[in-house]
């Protein structure tokens, strides 16, 4: 009897454990990456690199604030194209058939509204949010040890009704940053399709830490979209007319 009791104690310990550790994956995660304090004082990043895709380095440009606006844009051709971009209110993007500017539609609209407590880090504060984030346990990425996070954010709107919005991260058991991210994607042609970010090379810029080598891909593929980082701006100085659609 008394090892059975023990063999139950040491079970509730473990279970104690393990629903502490999330916090405490997370806790470090931003602890190494520059301090949650740090990453609250940012209103905005602006980042620059390069895509590769056909054998063509491609110039991009992505920008977030704290206010939830947004824009991603490339250079092609000597042609400035905006692909995403998000004002707070409107979301719209170039139309890539007829090279025009168009708004988006309304539940594209409505679910970046959703997603706009994700600046600067989904994990951080995440419970005022109302995001949860449960440990799963442990799985190997390229070789390297992870703990695997279940991230639940607020519900998306697909086709009129509200859908799950879960994300998985895997951080680095050794130094708590992601290094891959899968989502299933739930809108577009991709639809059905796990998509899986691979996140590596990170660098320090003003005392936090970003990835710098970024790869888009779907799961199981062989190969993906490389995103390279070459320049990471904090707080940079923004033209708040470069978030407004312009018809």
């Amino acid at each position: 009897m008394k090892k059975l009791i023990l063999i139950l104690a040491l079970f509730s310990f473990c279970g104690l454990t393990y629903a502490q550790s999330v916090e405490e994956i997370i806790d470090q995660y931003l602890e190494n990456t520059g301090g949650a304090k740090e990453w609250a004082k940012l209103s905005s990043v602006k980042m620059e690199g390069k895509v590769s895709a056909q054998g063509m380095d491609i110039p991009i440009e992505i920008v977030q604030t704290k206010e939830g606006k947004m824009y991603m844009k490339f250079q092609l051709q000597g042609q400035e194209i905006v692909q995403q971009a998000f004002d707070g209110t409107e979301a719209w993007g170039v139309n890539f058939m007829t090279m025009k500017p168009e708004k988006s539609d309304s539940e594209t609209t409505e679910n970046m509204k959703r997603e706009m407590g994700d600046f600067p880090d989904p994990f951080l504060d995440l419970k005022s949010k109302g995001y949860k984030a449960e440990l799963l346990g442990t799985e190997t990425v390229e070789g390297t040890e992870c703990y695997k996070v279940k991230l639940t954010k607020k519900p998306l709107l697909v086709d009129g009704e509200e859908v799950e919005n879960i994300s998985f991260y895997f951080f680095d058991s050794d130094t708590f940053v992601p290094i891959m991210v899968e989502k299933e994607m739930k809108v577009g042609p991709a639809k059905g399709i796990t998509s899986q970010t691979l996140m590596s090379d990170y660098q320090e810029v003003d005392g936090l830490y970003f990835p710098f080598a970024i790869t888009e891909k779907a799961k199981g593929a062989p190969q993906g979209q490389a995103i390279n980082i070459t320049n990471v701006i904090l707080n940079p100085k923004l033209d708040p007319a470069a978030f407004i659609y312009k018809d």
